[in-house]
This record gives structure tokens, sequence and C-alpha cells, in this order.
């Protein structure tokens, strides 16, 4: 009479041992899914992509600036020169009669950097001026040839109770393009028109050495 309970309770046993090893299995085959790596900005963007709406920025974007022959120039005797950077070729600080100060910068990159157009509206962008249509050129640009090079320049006033002003020169060195951009208080940047202008009839290729 015993054997039924004895294998009964031996049937139970094995279930128990059965269901542990059961759950066991549960525990370590359990996986958490792996999370995905942030997505990272890419390190350089194409040097000829386009930018043309208003605000669009080229610090924004890493563009490879231009390497090999550069340009020479004199520049004006108050123009304070500013220690260069990675993405400038020079600085220079202008500084009015009641302090307010205005900022040269030059740049160059490999290319047209999107072309002559997207340029212009990138600068007319940071002053909150509406971009141009190709048929606003011809009016907005001046054009000045002056030892081999050929600069296109415009001058741009923001508006508000302060504008700010841009005036600005892009020149195409071989492979390359380069930018000149004062850029200030409407009333500085106005009284440095002609002395700019100057400036930029000094620009020149450097003589190759033999």
């Amino acid at each position: 009479m015993r054997r039924p309970f004895f294998r009964s309770r031996a049937i139970s046993v094995l279930l128990c041992v059965f269901a542990a090893g059961c759950r066991e299995r549960e525990v370590t085959s359990y996986r958490i899914a792996k999370e995905k790596d942030p997505e990272l900005p890419s390190a350089t963007a194409p040097a000829s992509a386009p930018s043309s709406a208003p605000g669009a920025s080229m610090a924004n974007t890493a563009v490879p600036t231009a390497t090999g022959a550069g340009l020479t120039w004199t520049a004006p005797a108050h123009w304070v020169s500013k220690p260069a950077s990675a993405m400038r070729k020079a600085t220079y600080t202008v500084s009015g009669d009641a302090g307010e100060t205005a900022d040269l910068s030059i740049t160059a990159f490999p290319g047209d950097v999107g072309g002559e157009l997207a340029n212009i509206n990138r600068w007319r962008g940071q002053i909150q001026l509406p971009p141009f249509a190709e048929a606003d050129l011809a009016k907005a640009v001046t054009r000045l040839e002056q030892n081999g090079l050929g600069f296109a320049i415009v001058d741009f006033t923001g508006t508000g109770v302060t504008p700010q002003r841009i005036l600005g020169a892009l020149v195409r060195v071989g492979d390359a393009t380069w930018f000149f951009k004062l850029t200030g208080p409407s009333a500085l940047v106005a009284r440095e028109q002609a002395v700019f202008t100057v400036f930029l009839k000094t620009i020149r290729v450097p003589a190759a050495t033999p």
C-alpha cells in the first residue's frame, strides 16, 4: 500500500526539479536589447553644398579650408589685427568713436562653396534679410577687376533699431573662393566703405619664387 505513495512523491520531486530547471533556463536566456549608438554628425560636409536659406551659416558646417597658394594684402593702419583661427586666414577689428566695433574676416574654401548666389544669400541671412533670386544679382553686386582678380562686392544693411551692415567681397582664386567680410553697426561700416575698397585693391596673388 505504501508503493503508490512513494511513487507519487518521487514523481512530484521530479516535476519540481524539472520546473526549477526550466525557470533557470528562462533566466539565463533572457537578454536586454542592445541600445543603438547615437548617430554622430559627419566630420566634413561637401564644400559645394548650397546654403541659400536665410540665417544659414557656414560656421554650422565643417567645411575644409583652402590650402595652397594664398593672397597678400595691406590692411589699413587703424584696423587691429587679431590672431587667426582654424576657419579664418585673418581677422581685424575696427573701432568706432563711441566704442562700437566691426569685424573684418578673411576666409577661403575649396571650390565655389555653393556659388555666388548661395554665398551672398548666406550673408543676407546673417542679418535677417530675405534671399535674392538669380535675377537680383545684377543690381546688388558691384564688380571690381584688380591685380588680375575679379571681385564681387555687396553691401547690405539689416533692419531694426541698431541694424547690422555687411560689406563683403568674394573672389575665385584658382580652385578656391576667398571671402572678405566687414560686419558691424551700420554707421561704422558706412564710415569704412571707401577704406574697404582701397583695401581690396591691395589684394594680389604673390609672385612665384624662382
